[in-house]
Parts: structure tokens; C-alpha cells; sequence
């Protein structure tokens, strides 16, 4: 199993180009089952789950290809895909592909609006309730659908085809934004989604559906009018600047020092994280190439923040901003509302030397004056990057363990790191 090595101490100076949103890229994939035309994706990141989801599709007979690069392309210019869903072959995703991706879930939508019918497994095996699937159970039902949970499978039928419905979430929930906004697209009239997520990956997939001849208004609101059409044609679509990666980047600048440019980023998608750096005392410049992030001299700042639905602080920064909190000059908070049981990085950064209290949903960070190098394991996406900032910062080597989970969301880590000074890289087995 790979490991990453890390010797901290180095500030960060150059550029690193900021990958196509996994958030969106994934969902973007998915919609491709609506239409029966080819839907070309530019700017898809190389990652894990991109490649895991590209075979769950191909389960269902989807023919996803990937161009050739074209002269002149840069070395990190995000693939290509092409996606042709003209023939569906099986409308059944099964527990072994779903279970490793919880994503793939949101196949149901699409499924039901082309075919009339999913067969779809619950996410883990998980127990409706226990995770948000019966929110996009409630969405498809107020669309007319025909729902039986048996042996672990949502059977979801709509023999006569998807109507037309009022959905009103009791809580924010972007996956199942995402499936009532792709399911209506091609419903039978029209759909409202009220207390819909706002997040810009819902906007990116809305306007995808429009590019493909869908009717959606007021996405990134939340209030979302939807008119089905009969049928949605091909389109080519570029997908957005990956948020998460941007934020996560410009939290090592701010943890190590140094001066570097966050190429293809844009500042609208993370207003609040570049709210709280600056208030943490790093300087962010933004420009038409990006956002440019330094931090020279002056010590870190302690920053109280809670997590929060877009446009508030993202729970997929959370971990990252409590690695930087680490070396503040005073007492931190964070408190998540997002996820339970997202503090999985907190035992990992004590051995770093953190000093981090828990109290429930709330992280109490007291900063010390250095963090030193120690082996280090990581738990999930976003706790192991958060242990990369933590390891940039400290003294010493330090071994991060379990990087699998690195490669699901972040495109040559290793690499875009090191181009800036950093001393890491990967060891194979």
C-alpha cells in the first residue's frame, strides 16, 4: 500500500493549476445517462473515484471514452470524456459497485427518468434513515414514483413515466438536489425544489441539463423550477474549478509560508474559507489567472468557524482548516454540522503534537509553536490531506500511511506540491 513522505519546513512558491471539480465531475458523468446523444465532459480531474464511476457506468452499457490530448495541451490539463448512453443494457446497479462509492447512488434518477425503472442499492447496506438516502427516496416519490426497499435494493418504478412535483426538503441535502434535478429534467411538467442545496456543483450540473436542452431556473437558489422535456440532446460542457482543492491548497500556503499562484482557481466559489484565511493572516490576491495566496512573516491568527450549507464555511475544508489552526498564536474553534463523526483527523494531528480537545460537534484548538514529524494514518478523503498540511509545517519526516484515500480527490498531490518547493514523495507498496 503507497505512503507519502513528507519532510516539513519548506515554504511554498510557484504555481499550482487547479483541477476540474470531483463534485461536479462526478454528477456531470451521471447526467450523462439522460440523453441518448454524446455528452462531452472537458476538464474532468484523474482520479480514483472518476475511474471507479467510469466502470459503475459501464455496467449499465455506457460507452465513456477518453480523448486523446490535443498539441499543446498542458501537463495538467484535465481529460476529456466522452459519454454515450444510447443503449442502457441493465437498470440494476448492484451492492458491490454503490457500496464502494456512495455517489453512484444518484444513478437512480437518470435510470428512472430514461427507463422508467432502477434498481438500485442502498449505499453500504446502509438502513434508510441512518444516512440521507430517504431524501432522495421522498424526491422521486413526489415525482410519482413507485418505490419498495427489498434485500437491500431501492426498486423505484414509474411505468407511465415521471410527473411533474413539488419536493420540499427538510434539510439541505446536495446528493439528493442533484438526483430530483436530474429525474425532473425529463418529468412530465413541472417541478419546483424547494430548500434546495445552492452549492456551485448543483449549478454546474444545471447547466450542463440546459446546454443539453433542459429547462432549469434558479439553480444555486433554494428554490429550483424545473420543466421536463421530452428528451435531452448531447452537448459539450467544461466542468468547473475544484473548490475543495483550491481552499485545501491555499491552507498550505497559509501553514507553511511562501507566495503561490492557484492557477484556474475563482474566488466566487469560496468566498467564506477566503474569509476565514484572512482573517488567520495570509494575503489573497485574485486575478484573472487565479488566486494568489501568500503568507510572509507574520505569524498565524486563531479563527472560530462553524461549517455550514454554501455559501458558508464547507465541511470538505473543515479538517484542512483545523491542521492550519494547529500553529495559530491563541485558541481556535471549529464546530461541524455537516457530517458526524468528521473529526477522524483529530487523533492523527495530536501525533504531530496538536493540542485539540473535543466536545461533541466542537473542536477546541490550542496552537503550539511547532508540530513534529511522526508516522501518520490516514481515514478518510479530507482527513488526509489534512495530515499533508500538517506534515508541510512540521519538523522533521513524516509518514503518511493509507493514501488510497488521497488518490479519490486529489490529481498529482505529490507533484503539484513538489513543483513549489515541498519535500514529499509517494513510496510504492
Amino acid at each position: 500500500m503507497d505512503r507519502i513522505r513528507i519532510v516539513g519546513g519548506n515554504t511554498l512558491n510557484g504555481s499550482i493549476p487547479i483541477s476540474g471539480a470531483k463534485n461536479a465531475a462526478l454528477p456531470l458523468m451521471i447526467a450523462g445517462l439522460l440523453t441518448d446523444e454524446k455528452l462531452v465532459l472537458e476538464n474532468v480531474p484523474r482520479l480514483a473515484d472518476v475511474s471507479l464511476l467510469q466502470r459503475i457506468l459501464g455496467n449499465h452499457g455506457i460507452d465513456i471514452t477518453v480523448a486523446g490530448k490535443r498539441r499543446g495541451d498542458d501537463a495538467y490539463a484535465g481529460q476529456t470524456l466522452e459519454i454515450d448512453a444510447r443503449v442502457i443494457v441493465d437498470t440494476t446497479a448492484p451492492y458491490e459497485l454503490v457500496s464502494k462509492m456512495r455517489a453512484s447512488f444518484w444513478v437512480i434518477g437518470p435510470l428512472l427518468a430514461r427507463m422508467g425503472e432502477a434498481k438500485v442499492s442502498l449505499p453500504g447496506g446502509c438502513a434508510i434513515g441512518t444516512r440521507p438516502v430517504d431524501l432522495h427516496i421522498a424526491a422521486l416519490e413526489a415525482l410519482g414514483t413507485e418505490i419498495e426497499i427489498d434485500g437491500g435494493y431501492v426498486l423505484a418504478r414509474a411505468p407511465k413515466g415521471l410527473k411533474g412535483g413539488r419536493i420540499v426538503f427538510p434539510k439541505v441535502t446536495v446528493g439528493a438536489t442533484h438526483t430530483a434535478l436530474m429525474a425532473a429534467s425529463l418529468a412530465d411538467g413541472e417541478t419546483t425544489i424547494e430548500n434546495a442545496a445552492c452549492e456551485p456543483e448543483i449549478v454546474d450540473v444545471a447547466d450542463c441539463i440546459n446546454a443539453m436542452g433542459g429547462r432549469i431556473e434558479g439553480a444555486g437558489t433554494p428554490t429550483i423550477r424545473i420543466v421536463g422535456v421530452p428528451r435531452l440532446r448531447g452537448a459539450r460542457h467544461s466542468v468547473l474549478p475544484d473548490r475543495i482543492e483550491t481552499g485545501t491548497y491555499a491552507m498550505a500556503v497559509a501553514m507553511t509560508g511562501g507566495d503561490v499562484l492557484l492557477s484556474g482557481a475563482r474566488a466566487d466559489l469560496l468566498d467564506s474559507a477566503l474569509d476565514t484565511l484572512r482573517e488567520a493572516g495570509a494575503e489573497i490576491t485574485v486575478s484573472n489567472e487565479g488566486l494568489r495566496v501568500r503568507r510572509n512573516g507574520a505569524g498565524l491568527a486563531p479563527v472560530e468557524v462553524t461549517t455550514a450549507p454554501f455559501p458558508g464555511f464547507p465541511t470538505d475544508l473543515q479538517a484542512q482548516l483545523m491542521a492550519l489552526t494547529t500553529m495559530a498564536s491563541g485558541t481556535s474553534r471549529i464546530t461541524e454540522t455537516i457530517f458526524e463523526n468528521r473529526f477522524m483527523h483529530v487523533q492523527e494531528l495530536a501525533r504531530l503534537g496538536a493540542h485539540i480537545q473535543l466536545d461533541g460537534e466542537t473542536a477546541t484548538i490550542e496552537g503550539v509553536e511547532r508540530l513534529k514529524g511522526a508516522p501518520v494514518m490516514a481515514t478518510d478523503l479530507r482527513a488526509s490531506v489534512s495530515l499533508v498540511i500538517g506534515a508541510l509545517a512540521a519538523e522533521g519526516e513524516s509518514m503518511i500511511h493509507r493514501v488510497y484515500h488521497l488518490d479519490r480527490g486529489f490529481e498529482r498531490l505529490e507533484e503539484k506540491l513538489s513543483a513549489c518547493g515541498a519535500e514529499i514523495e509517494r513510496i510504492a507498496g
